[in-house]
């Protein structure tokens, strides 16, 4: 038996799908099921059985000894929120049940960390636990997931096996809920659908001309593989980097979404808000030599055939996976 969390969700969901198509069938599925924005989501999945995340604790303690691996993806994943009790109690303290639950019961593990870890980059993007405590994220979310990463690394007692991917830009299907917190592909589409054209931020620095900001955009078909191939291999535990370990810009992604509609592109540029300006990341790229050591030996994506096979086979036809 697998158990994912975060079920409902945008990658939890992908994953489900991944799952399902690799033949695994028997997995409790955990989340805010009330969230009915999420639903379809979960339409044609196969799972045994749907657990509210605020019970899982009760039910691990009657059901562990059945269950085979914990994929924990849930999470509060909103950057623009500031409450930093919420992050502690859903992403932090939460997280740290599920660890204990595992490690009593000998459960492997991997767990969703973020690059929002890393902040404005300057230690690099380098998944070296020796890191990790000198990292300064920019917001709460990324605080949160710092602190679970530092947590689990002074453990002492863990899990048979353990993961935390330190995922970078993810788009792709089932995205449709996250409204503004989607992925910049998702807004692209729709900016063209409805205006023709796509906006994209200024740069305000010299080194860098608008549009050329530059980030680690991954398919989150290519993240669903990396999970499997965790699960299926468990390699040495540890932090892993999830990109594509090559940096694109944002004028790119755009082109490329105009491109899977057929267009000719239009990409107008507007004024970063004040409010994000300083703190916003002109560049993050994945080193991604941990997991390419620890065997993963899988293409990526790249940006353009991602977007092309998003824009064209889901978005168009507002399909999920």
């Amino acid at each position: 038996m697998i158990i994912v969390t975060g079920a409902a969700g945008f990658i939890g969901s992908a994953l489900l799908s991944g799952l399902n198509s690799a033949h695994y069938k028997d997995i409790v599925i955990v989340d805010d099921f009330s969230k009915t924005e999420k639903e379809n989501n979960l339409t044609d999945k196969t799972y045994a059985e749907k657990v509210d995340r605020m019970h899982l604790d009760d039910w691990m303690r009657n059901y562990a000894d059945e269950v085979d691996f914990v994929l924990h993806i849930g999470a509060r994943t909103d950057t623009t929120e500031f409450d930093k009790n919420i992050f502690d109690e859903l992403n932090l303290n939460y997280s740290k049940k599920v660890w204990k639950s595992c490690t009593k019961n000998k459960i492997p593990m991997i767990y969703a960390s973020s690059a929002a870890t890393y902040g404005m980059g300057e230690f690099g993007y380098d998944d070296d636990h020796a890191l990790v405590k000198k990292l300064k994220p920019l917001n709460p979310y990324g605080e949160s997931k710092n602190d679970f990463d530092k947590w689990v690394l002074v453990q002492e007692e863990t899990p048979p096996f353990w993961a935390g991917l330190k995922f970078f830009n993810v788009y792709g299907p089932n995205e449709y809920h996250k409204a503004r917190m989607a992925s910049v592909i998702f807004h692209a589409y729709h900016q063209i659908q409805n205006k023709a054209y796509v906006n994209l931020f200024k740069s305000h620095r010299n080194d860098y001309e608008d549009g050329m900001q530059l980030r680690d955009f991954i398919y989150v078909k290519d993240v669903v593989k990396v999970i499997l191939f965790l699960m299926e291999k468990k390699p040495n535990s540890g932090l892993y980097n999830l990109g594509t370990g090559k940096a694109r810009a944002f004028y790119h992604l755009a082109e490329a979404t105009f491109s899977a509609l057929n267009l000719k592109s239009d990409i107008r540029f507007i004024p970063t808000p004040e409010d994000i300006r300083d703190k916003y990341q002109y560049f993050t790229e994945a080193n991604m030599q941990k997991l390419r050591k620890a065997g993963y030996q899988e293409e990526f994506y790249s940006l353009e055939d991602g977007v092309g096979d998003y824009v064209r086979n889901y978005l168009s036809k507002n399909i999920y996976l």
